[in-house]
């Protein structure tokens, strides 16, 4: 049986050091899952954050938007990762997750991380992100990840590492874990009217 995982990232900049922290968890992770093959699917908000702005304005998910959604709420377990802005998760982090419903990732394993450039901004991950996502009444592993610039390369001392080996072990133990989920029956296709129809027949009630 084959599990989904998904990726979560905000990195802003292109190399990304947010989305090189989340690609080395969901590696880690896909190598100490061994009960079940992996499917590794990463989001970049990125490249979502027009469409995600107007969803906030419309209530209207565009195609993209709504794949992505789809495939969060889909998923066996999640990997989470943002950039530190102002003390906090980013913007653009908080307004995806504000599109999905707040029963949607109830149950899920999600793995939290951040990245800043100074480690005094590590508690963002217990202070924001953590009561986050167990509002959404998702199961947060207990250990979370925060890489501050001095973590990478030559200048770390194996911490982060280890702390991304010991979340990804973790992970890894509830993806298998969790059941699948069960089959959703067929059902009648759905009748979508449009907008613009539907303003339209509230103006003829007016």
């Amino acid at each position: 049986m084959t599990k989904k995982l998904v990726v979560v990232t905000a990195g802003l900049s292109r190399p990304s050091s947010t989305r090189l922290l989340a690609d080395r968890l969901a590696a880690v992770t896909e190598r100490h899952t061994q009960a079940t093959a992996l499917d590794v699917r990463v989001i970049e908000l990125r490249e979502l954050a027009n469409d995600i702005a107007q969803n906030l304005v419309t209530g209207f998910p565009a195609p993209r938007l709504r794949d992505a959604v789809d495939a969060v709420t889909g998923a066996d377990g999640l990997i989470a990762v943002t950039p530190v802005f102002t003390g906090s998760y980013s913007g653009l982090f908080k307004s995806f997750f504000d599109v999905i419903d707040k029963d949607a990732l109830a149950g899920m394993p999600v793995l939290i991380a951040a990245t800043g450039g100074t480690a005094r901004h590590s508690l963002v991950l217990e202070h924001a992100m953590r009561p986050l996502f167990a509002y959404l009444r998702s199961i947060v592993i207990p250990t979370a990840v925060y890489a501050a610039s001095e973590d990478w390369g030559a200048a770390g001392d194996g911490a982060l590492d280890r702390r991304i080996d010991q979340a990804a072990v973790e992970l890894a133990a509830l993806i298998e874990a969790r059941p699948a989920a069960p089959a959703v029956p067929e059902t009648a296709e759905e009748t979508v009217v449009p907008f613009d129809q539907q303003l339209a027949a509230l103006a003829a009630e007016a």
